[in-house]
Protein backbone atom coordinates (compact mmCIF):
# COMPACT_ATOMS: atom_id res chain seq x y z
CA UNK A 1 0.00 0.00 0.00
CA UNK A 2 0.72 3.25 -0.23
CA UNK A 3 2.44 5.22 1.99
CA UNK A 4 -1.61 5.86 4.61
CA UNK A 5 -0.41 9.49 5.18
CA UNK A 6 0.21 10.01 1.66
CA UNK A 7 -3.10 8.47 0.86
CA UNK A 8 -4.78 10.73 3.37
CA UNK A 9 -3.38 13.59 1.94
CA UNK A 10 -4.41 13.30 -1.47
CA UNK A 11 -7.97 12.48 0.39
CA UNK A 12 -7.63 15.86 2.12
CA UNK A 13 -7.17 17.93 -0.57
CA UNK A 14 -9.79 16.38 -2.87
CA UNK A 15 -12.29 17.01 -0.25
CA UNK A 16 -10.71 20.81 -0.18
CA UNK A 17 -11.35 20.75 -3.64
CA UNK A 18 -14.79 19.68 -3.21
CA UNK A 19 -15.92 23.18 -1.73
CA UNK A 20 -12.77 25.15 -3.26
CA UNK A 21 -11.95 24.32 -6.52
CA UNK A 22 -8.56 25.19 -8.22
CA UNK A 23 -8.50 27.49 -10.98
CA UNK A 24 -7.34 26.50 -14.16
CA UNK A 25 -6.97 27.82 -17.96
CA UNK A 26 -9.75 27.61 -20.31
CA UNK A 27 -9.71 24.65 -22.12
CA UNK A 28 -7.17 22.65 -19.58
CA UNK A 29 -7.07 18.78 -20.06
CA UNK A 30 -9.53 17.38 -17.06
CA UNK A 31 -10.32 14.09 -16.38
CA UNK A 32 -13.88 13.00 -14.41
CA UNK A 33 -14.45 10.41 -12.31
CA UNK A 34 -18.33 9.44 -11.91
CA UNK A 35 -19.57 7.92 -8.93
CA UNK A 36 -23.17 6.22 -9.45
CA UNK A 37 -23.65 5.20 -5.85
CA UNK A 38 -26.45 3.61 -4.03
CA UNK A 39 -26.87 6.65 -1.62
CA UNK A 40 -24.30 9.45 -3.57
CA UNK A 41 -23.72 10.32 -6.79
CA UNK A 42 -19.63 11.93 -6.95
CA UNK A 43 -17.68 13.34 -9.19
CA UNK A 44 -14.02 13.91 -8.95
CA UNK A 45 -12.16 15.86 -11.51
CA UNK A 46 -8.01 15.66 -11.88
CA UNK A 47 -5.50 17.38 -14.21
CA UNK A 48 -2.61 15.62 -16.33
CA UNK A 49 -0.72 14.64 -13.18
CA UNK A 50 -3.36 13.40 -11.06
CA UNK A 51 -3.91 16.77 -9.38
CA UNK A 52 -7.70 16.68 -7.45
CA UNK A 53 -9.06 20.10 -9.04
CA UNK A 54 -12.74 20.13 -8.17
CA UNK A 55 -15.68 18.03 -6.96
CA UNK A 56 -19.37 17.73 -6.03
CA UNK A 57 -21.72 14.93 -4.60
CA UNK A 58 -25.46 14.67 -4.13
CA UNK A 59 -27.52 12.26 -2.02
CA UNK A 60 -29.66 9.99 -4.66
CA UNK A 61 -31.76 7.00 -4.92
CA UNK A 62 -31.42 6.55 -8.42
CA UNK A 63 -29.06 2.98 -7.88
CA UNK A 64 -30.19 -0.06 -5.95
CA UNK A 65 -27.48 -2.33 -5.07
CA UNK A 66 -25.09 -1.69 -8.44
CA UNK A 67 -27.67 -1.15 -11.12
CA UNK A 68 -29.10 2.04 -12.17
CA UNK A 69 -33.17 1.83 -11.50
CA UNK A 70 -33.83 5.65 -12.70
CA UNK A 71 -32.09 6.21 -15.72
CA UNK A 72 -33.54 9.90 -16.74
CA UNK A 73 -33.08 10.53 -13.08
CA UNK A 74 -29.69 9.29 -12.71
CA UNK A 75 -28.72 11.50 -15.76
CA UNK A 76 -30.13 14.45 -14.92
CA UNK A 77 -28.26 14.52 -11.02
CA UNK A 78 -24.39 13.98 -13.19
CA UNK A 79 -25.63 16.56 -15.49
CA UNK A 80 -26.03 19.30 -13.16
CA UNK A 81 -23.12 18.15 -11.14
CA UNK A 82 -20.97 18.67 -14.36
CA UNK A 83 -22.80 22.18 -15.52
CA UNK A 84 -21.81 23.25 -11.95
CA UNK A 85 -17.94 21.60 -11.68
CA UNK A 86 -17.71 23.74 -15.46
CA UNK A 87 -19.17 26.94 -14.19
CA UNK A 88 -17.04 26.63 -11.36
CA UNK A 89 -13.70 25.76 -13.35
CA UNK A 90 -15.11 28.20 -16.46
CA UNK A 91 -14.47 25.41 -18.66
CA UNK A 92 -15.97 22.08 -20.38
CA UNK A 93 -15.56 18.54 -19.06
CA UNK A 94 -15.19 15.83 -21.95
CA UNK A 95 -13.53 13.15 -20.85
CA UNK A 96 -14.81 10.73 -17.97
CA UNK A 97 -14.47 7.35 -16.36
CA UNK A 98 -17.17 5.43 -14.36
CA UNK A 99 -17.18 2.33 -12.65
CA UNK A 100 -19.28 -0.71 -11.22
CA UNK A 101 -19.67 -2.89 -8.56
CA UNK A 102 -17.44 -6.32 -9.47
CA UNK A 103 -19.61 -8.75 -10.95
CA UNK A 104 -21.96 -6.09 -12.25
CA UNK A 105 -22.94 -7.64 -15.84
CA UNK A 106 -22.41 -6.35 -18.84
CA UNK A 107 -25.80 -5.05 -19.62
CA UNK A 108 -25.67 -3.68 -16.36
CA UNK A 109 -22.12 -2.06 -16.97
CA UNK A 110 -23.71 -0.45 -19.91
CA UNK A 111 -26.35 1.33 -17.80
CA UNK A 112 -23.68 3.03 -15.93
CA UNK A 113 -21.75 3.67 -19.50
CA UNK A 114 -24.85 5.60 -20.51
CA UNK A 115 -25.94 7.68 -18.04
CA UNK A 116 -22.56 9.39 -18.33
CA UNK A 117 -22.51 9.61 -21.98
CA UNK A 118 -25.80 10.47 -21.97
CA UNK A 119 -24.70 13.35 -19.57
CA UNK A 120 -22.08 14.74 -21.69
CA UNK A 121 -18.74 12.46 -20.91
CA UNK A 122 -16.89 11.01 -23.87
CA UNK A 123 -16.61 7.86 -21.30
CA UNK A 124 -12.96 5.94 -21.70
CA UNK A 125 -12.64 4.34 -18.98
CA UNK A 126 -15.05 1.57 -17.00
CA UNK A 127 -13.39 -0.57 -14.32
CA UNK A 128 -14.66 -1.80 -11.16
CA UNK A 129 -15.17 -0.01 -8.27
CA UNK A 130 -12.37 -1.82 -6.16
CA UNK A 131 -9.86 -1.46 -9.17
CA UNK A 132 -10.97 2.02 -9.11
CA UNK A 133 -10.28 2.15 -5.42
CA UNK A 134 -6.57 0.71 -5.35
CA UNK A 135 -5.81 3.40 -7.99
CA UNK A 136 -5.60 5.71 -5.05
CA UNK A 137 -4.85 2.82 -2.19
CA UNK A 138 -1.64 1.66 -4.24
CA UNK A 139 -2.32 -1.90 -3.14
CA UNK A 140 0.06 -4.29 -4.38
CA UNK A 141 -0.82 -7.51 -2.49
CA UNK A 142 -4.44 -8.13 0.05
CA UNK A 143 -8.20 -7.39 -0.40
CA UNK A 144 -9.53 -3.96 -1.69
CA UNK A 145 -13.14 -4.34 -0.16
CA UNK A 146 -15.45 -1.40 -0.99
CA UNK A 147 -18.30 -1.10 1.02
CA UNK A 148 -20.90 1.22 -0.67
CA UNK A 149 -24.61 2.11 0.02
CA UNK A 150 -26.02 -0.90 -1.19
CA UNK A 151 -22.78 -3.71 -2.06
CA UNK A 152 -20.08 -5.12 -0.50
CA UNK A 153 -17.17 -5.32 -3.46
CA UNK A 154 -14.05 -7.66 -2.53
CA UNK A 155 -11.11 -7.45 -5.00
CA UNK A 156 -7.91 -9.64 -3.97
CA UNK A 157 -4.95 -8.40 -5.84
CA UNK A 158 -1.33 -10.46 -6.18
CA UNK A 159 1.27 -8.02 -7.62
CA UNK A 160 -0.72 -5.08 -8.24
CA UNK A 161 -3.21 -7.11 -10.17
CA UNK A 162 -6.70 -8.08 -9.56
CA UNK A 163 -7.13 -11.81 -9.52
CA UNK A 164 -10.55 -11.78 -7.73
CA UNK A 165 -13.59 -10.25 -7.85
CA UNK A 166 -17.13 -10.46 -5.62
CA UNK A 167 -19.93 -8.45 -4.89
CA UNK A 168 -23.45 -8.99 -3.10
CA UNK A 169 -25.70 -6.60 -1.54
CA UNK A 170 -25.27 -5.19 2.12
CA UNK A 171 -23.94 -1.76 2.84
CA UNK A 172 -25.12 1.11 3.93
CA UNK A 173 -28.70 0.50 3.23
CA UNK A 174 -29.02 -2.32 5.33
CA UNK A 175 -27.32 0.02 8.15
CA UNK A 176 -30.13 2.88 7.66
CA UNK A 177 -33.31 -0.08 7.75
CA UNK A 178 -31.41 -1.05 11.18
CA UNK A 179 -31.56 2.27 12.49
CA UNK A 180 -35.08 3.56 10.90
CA UNK A 181 -36.35 0.56 12.80
CA UNK A 182 -34.53 0.56 16.40
CA UNK A 183 -35.38 4.47 16.47
CA UNK A 184 -38.63 4.28 14.62
CA UNK A 185 -36.99 7.26 12.20
CA UNK A 186 -37.39 7.82 8.42
CA UNK A 187 -35.21 6.00 5.94
CA UNK A 188 -33.68 9.85 5.50
CA UNK A 189 -33.36 10.20 9.24
CA UNK A 190 -31.58 7.01 9.73
CA UNK A 191 -29.02 8.32 6.78
CA UNK A 192 -28.07 11.68 8.80
CA UNK A 193 -27.97 9.86 12.21
CA UNK A 194 -25.68 7.32 10.40
CA UNK A 195 -23.63 10.31 9.57
CA UNK A 196 -23.55 11.75 13.10
CA UNK A 197 -20.08 11.12 14.41
CA UNK A 198 -21.74 11.76 17.90
CA UNK A 199 -24.48 9.38 17.27
CA UNK A 200 -22.33 6.35 15.34
CA UNK A 201 -20.61 5.39 19.18
CA UNK A 202 -24.97 5.07 20.10
CA UNK A 203 -25.90 3.22 17.38
CA UNK A 204 -22.94 1.24 17.03
CA UNK A 205 -24.98 -2.25 19.00
CA UNK A 206 -27.31 -1.50 16.58
CA UNK A 207 -25.75 -1.93 12.95
CA UNK A 208 -22.86 -4.10 14.47
CA UNK A 209 -24.89 -7.36 12.97
CA UNK A 210 -24.79 -5.39 9.70
CA UNK A 211 -21.12 -4.69 9.91
CA UNK A 212 -20.07 -8.35 11.05
CA UNK A 213 -22.73 -9.80 7.82
CA UNK A 214 -19.93 -7.59 5.94
CA UNK A 215 -17.29 -9.36 7.72
CA UNK A 216 -18.80 -12.53 6.85
CA UNK A 217 -18.57 -11.61 3.08
CA UNK A 218 -15.38 -10.17 3.02
CA UNK A 219 -14.63 -13.96 4.61
CA UNK A 220 -16.26 -15.92 2.78
CA UNK A 221 -14.51 -14.66 -0.41
CA UNK A 222 -10.93 -14.13 0.75
CA UNK A 223 -10.76 -17.58 1.86
CA UNK A 224 -7.97 -19.65 0.28
CA UNK A 225 -6.52 -16.16 -1.31
CA UNK A 226 -3.42 -15.79 1.54
CA UNK A 227 -4.50 -11.99 2.22
CA UNK A 228 -2.88 -10.74 5.04
CA UNK A 229 -4.59 -7.58 5.10
CA UNK A 230 -7.85 -6.21 4.04
CA UNK A 231 -8.19 -2.38 2.95
CA UNK A 232 -11.16 -0.46 3.60
CA UNK A 233 -12.91 1.96 0.78
CA UNK A 234 -16.90 3.10 0.29
CA UNK A 235 -18.88 5.60 2.28
CA UNK A 236 -20.04 3.14 4.64
CA UNK A 237 -16.50 2.18 5.32
CA UNK A 238 -16.73 5.69 7.25
CA UNK A 239 -18.84 4.75 9.83
CA UNK A 240 -16.16 4.72 13.24
CA UNK A 241 -15.30 1.13 14.30
CA UNK A 242 -16.35 -0.91 11.38
CA UNK A 243 -12.51 -1.73 10.44
CA UNK A 244 -11.85 -3.22 14.19
CA UNK A 245 -15.34 -5.47 13.77
CA UNK A 246 -14.27 -6.51 10.67
CA UNK A 247 -10.81 -7.41 11.74
CA UNK A 248 -11.90 -9.31 14.41
CA UNK A 249 -14.25 -11.59 12.71
CA UNK A 250 -12.01 -12.26 9.72
CA UNK A 251 -8.78 -12.18 12.14
CA UNK A 252 -7.05 -9.97 9.36
CA UNK A 253 -5.39 -6.70 9.91
CA UNK A 254 -7.76 -4.20 8.75
CA UNK A 255 -6.99 -0.71 7.53
CA UNK A 256 -8.84 2.40 6.28
CA UNK A 257 -7.69 5.81 5.25
CA UNK A 258 -9.57 9.00 6.86
CA UNK A 259 -12.10 9.48 4.41
CA UNK A 260 -13.05 6.40 3.04
CA UNK A 261 -15.79 7.80 0.99
CA UNK A 262 -14.02 9.98 -1.43
CA UNK A 263 -11.41 7.21 -2.25
CA UNK A 264 -13.78 5.62 -5.24
CA UNK A 265 -14.79 8.68 -7.08
CA UNK A 266 -11.10 9.91 -6.92
CA UNK A 267 -9.55 6.81 -8.64
CA UNK A 268 -12.23 6.46 -10.93
CA UNK A 269 -10.73 9.82 -12.37
CA UNK A 270 -7.52 8.43 -12.02
CA UNK A 271 -8.29 5.52 -14.03
CA UNK A 272 -9.59 7.81 -17.16
CA UNK A 273 -6.92 7.32 -19.64
CA UNK A 274 -4.54 10.35 -20.03
CA UNK A 275 -3.57 11.69 -23.69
Amino acid sequence: MKNLDDVNRVIAEFANRISNPKPVKKGARLYTGVDLGTAYIVLAVVDEEGTPIAGASRFAQVVKDGLVVDYLGAVGIVRELKNKLEEDLNTELELGGAAYPPGTEVGDQRAIRNVAEAAGFEVTALVDECTAANKVLGIQNGAVIDIGGGTTGVAVLKGGKVVYVADEPTGGTHFNLVIAGACKVSFEEAESLKQDLHKQLELFPIVKPVMQKVASIINRHIQGQNVDAIYLAGGTSCYAGIEKVIRDETGVPTFKPENPFLVTPLGIALSVPRS
